[in-house]
Order: C-alpha cells, then sequence, then structure tokens
C-alpha cells in the first residue's frame, strides 16, 4: 500500500484536500470518485524510512514530531478508554493531523485494517515509535488493557520531554552569549580591525606586539577564510568518524561522564531515562529481562548500554540484580540499593519511581549550577577577548599621540 495525496472539488464546488491509500494511483482515483470528488491532481506520497536524503531528513524533524506522537498516544487512549473501536479512533485522529505525520498514522491505520496488531502497525515506523513504545502497547493488546497501557506510555513520554526541556533551557542563555560573542568577534576582526588599522600602518608608525597579533589573525580571517573554513570541516569530519567507531565512541562517552559538572548531568539524566523506563514496563507487565534490555536501546551512553548488558548477561547466570549492578561498577551504590530494595520487597516499579524523582531534582539542581558556572565563565572570556581588541587598536593611537 502507498500513500497518495490529492487535490479535489467535492459536489458543493469546495476545493479540498488530503491524503488516501491505495495500492496504485489508478485505484487511488477510483476511490475519490466513488466519494464524489472531482479530481484535480494525484501524486505520490513516499513512506518514511526510505533512503537517502529523504532518510536524513526524516530523521531530522523526527524529534520535532515527538510532540504529536504524545498527542496521538493521549487522544488514542481517551478515544479507547469510552469505548470507540480501534478503527474509528484511528479515523477521528487521522483528521486531526496532516502533513507527513498525518500521512504515517494513514499507514497505521491501513495496516491494522489490513488485520495487523497496533504494536505491529507502529514497529513499521520506526522514527515515530521506539522499542518501548511497542512493547508496551503490545502487552497492554496481549492483556486486553491497550488504553491503560497507552496511558503509562503518555505519562512517560510528557515526563521525559519535561526533564528534557529543562535542560535545554538551562543552556540556552551559555548558546546565546556564545553565539553573540563570535558574531560580534568576527565582525570587528573583519571589519572594525582593519580599518582602524590602516591608517597607522600608511603612518609608518610601529606597532605594539599585540597589535601584530591581532592584525595577523585579522589578516588571515579576511585573505584565507576559505583555508579556515577547510580547517574546521576537516576536523570536524574527522572528530565524526572516529566517534563513530567503537573506541571512539567508548573513549568519547568516557569522557562526557567525567567532566566536571557536565558528567554528573549526563549520567543522572541518563540514569533516569533508564528508571523511568524500567518501572513504566514493570508496570505495563513486561518481564525484568526483557525491559533491561529496552532499556539498553533507550540509553544513548556507550558506558551504561554495555553495563545493562552485562547486568543481563549475570542475571541470565543466576545472580541477582544488586549484584549483578554492583559487579559492573557503572552505577552509583544508591541505585544498586534501590534494586536491591526493590528486589527483595517486590516493589521495583514503585522504587524506580522515586529514584527517578529523586535524580530529576537532582538533574534541575546541576543544570541550574552549570548555568551559573558558563555565565561567568563565558563573561570572562568575551570580555578578555573584547579587552585584547580594544588594546591592539588603542595603543598605537597613544603611542601616535606621545609623538605628535
Amino acid at each position: 500500500m502507498a500513500v497518495f495525496a490529492y487535490k479535489a472539488t467535492n459536489a458543493q464546488g469546495k476545493r479540498v484536500q488530503g491524503t488516501i491509500v491505495a495500492e496504485t494511483p489508478r485505484l487511488a482515483r477510483d476511490m475519490l470518485r466513488d466519494q464524489g470528488l472531482a479530481i484535480q491532481k494525484v501524486s505520490t506520497r513516499k513512506e518514511s524510512g526510505n533512503g537517502g536524503l529523504a532518510a536524513a531528513f526524516t530523521r531530522l524533524t523526527s524529534r520535532r514530531q515527538q510532540h504529536k506522537v504524545v498527542a496521538f498516544i493521549r487522544e488514542l487512549a481517551t478515544l479507547l478508554a469510552v469505548g470507540t473501536p480501534l478503527l474509528e479512533s484511528m479515523d477521528v485522529i487521522i483528521k486531526q493531523h496532516d502533513g507527513s505525520f498525518g500521512s504515517d498514522l494513514l499507514q497505521i491505520r491501513e495496516r491494522i485494517a489490513s488485520g495487523n496488531s497496533l504494536a505491529q502497525a507502529m514497529r513499521a515506523h520506526p522514527q515515530l515509535f521506539d522499542a518501548m513504545d511497542i512493547s508496551i502497547v503490545e502487552v497492554g493488546e496481549n492483556a486486553g488493557t491497550l488504553e491503560i497501557a497507552l496511558e503509562r506510555l503518555g505519562d512517560f513520554k510528557e515526563r521525559w520531554q519535561t526533564l528534557k526541556g529543562r535542560i535545554t533551557t538551562a543552556l540556552i542563555y551559555p548558546c546565546i552569549v556564545i553565539f553573540i560573542g563570535l558574531v560580534v568577534g568576527i565582525f570587528q576582526m573583519t571589519y572594525v580591525v582593519p580599518n582602524l588599522l590602516n591608517a597607522l600602518i600608511e603612518a609608518g608608525h610601529e606597532l605594539p606586539w599585540i597589535t601584530q597579533v591581532v592584525k595577523a589573525a585579522s589578516d588571515l580571517m579576511l585573505e584565507q577564510w576559505w583555508l579556515l573554513l577547510l580547517i574546521t570541516f576537516v576536523f570536524i569530519a574527522s572528530v565524526r568518524g572516529v566517534i563513530q567507531t567503537n573506541k571512539g565512541r567508548w573513549a568519547w562517552h568516557r569522557l562526557q561522564l567525567k567532566l566536571p559538572v557536565l558528567g554528573e548531568l549526563i549520567r543522572k539524566q541518563a540514569l533516569v531515562r533508564i528508571a523511568v523506563v524500567m518501572s513504566t514496563l514493570l508496570r505495563s507487565g513486561v518481564v525484568f529481562i526483557r525491559a533491561i534490555q529496552i532499556a539498553q536501546q533507550s540509553t544513548s551512553n556507550a558506558i551504561l548500554r554495555d553495563s545493562l548488558h552485562q547486568c543481563e548477561e549475570a542475571i541470565f547466570a543466576g545472580e541477582d540484580i544488586a549484584q549483578s549492578m554492583e559487579k559492573v561498577g557503572a552505577f552509583p551504590p544508591l541505585v544498586v540499593q534501590i534494586f536491591a530494595v526493590g528486589q527483595q520487597s517486590g516493589r521495583l516499579e514503585e522504587m524506580l519511581d522515586r529514584l527517578a524523582n529523586d535524580y530529576d531534582k537532582q538533574v534541575q539542581t546541576a543544570a541550574n549550577r552549570l548555568t551559573a558556572i558558563l555565565e561567568p565563565v563565558l563573561i570572562i572570556v568575551l570580555a578578555a577577548f573584547v579587552f585584547a581588541i580594544a588594546a591592539a587598536t588603542v595603543f598605537p593611537i597613544l603611542e601616535a599621540s606621545n609623538i605628535l
């Protein structure tokens, strides 16, 4: 089945547009005519997940669509809870979405109509739904509690987006300061400095050493800008190439965890996600081994992901959860103790929720602390940069005035 976008005119002469699923363009036109529409244009709309530039664009836009995914999950859970059948619920939700996301929902609806489960239909769209989403929905369908599973999934996604939003908000100010500093610095070095110093150079005055350094940097930016861009591009490409290797990724992720302040924030943010993912899965009826496997897939840091894999193998070998986590050595003692107490009391998901709430607050504190540290550091660096340029331009003017 393919998705086709169409533009047509209805019986009242009003222009309408939308998408329709059919095997061929001809069948799509026939289906539209059966609806009483006068067709103006029918064009093929490619499915998500194709290769090449389309795949790259899909990866870039999928993060922006996550709020739509949360809305879809919430709306579907609400409709199912009031007794609306699944296909009818999908029809209602599809009317509220357009663009590529609407096409994805339409494809999911057609797969369900052809006999697939909701989890199977979601699995065909990995750019929107990850392994945790699919597992929770699958367990809910098998247990006959799909609306409850979707509610829990929606709670998790909203909670995770809130956490990411806090960190993003904390880093907005430093990013703005860095960007403005770069723009102002480039403008000064390529326009202000040359115009101020050219007159002094033409007058034959000897320039102080700091002025000579700034003038050399300015000339380099004006005359060899292409070389600087090339060096920057090669450097970024080389770093990306190294990070994509296993050893490079390990070294980079290990370095992230060892950074002062930022490393602790990265570690606790990853632990919050692991705790929330496993708690959500365990509450939904997923067995512990499967939950820890999905937690591995949802963890971006290679060090913690490999540590979870080692825990999985140790549990398969018959060790306790806490014992295996302590043996790995990548988790704080508090996390190990939470798993130990949770396993003994049979309330592991509740304990993981408490752990996530505690670490969530600590992540917020660490983000505020990082912002408090970065602000004065950036101000000092920018002030030193501006002072160097000012000194380079003022000193020769003062010396020329003394000579006169």
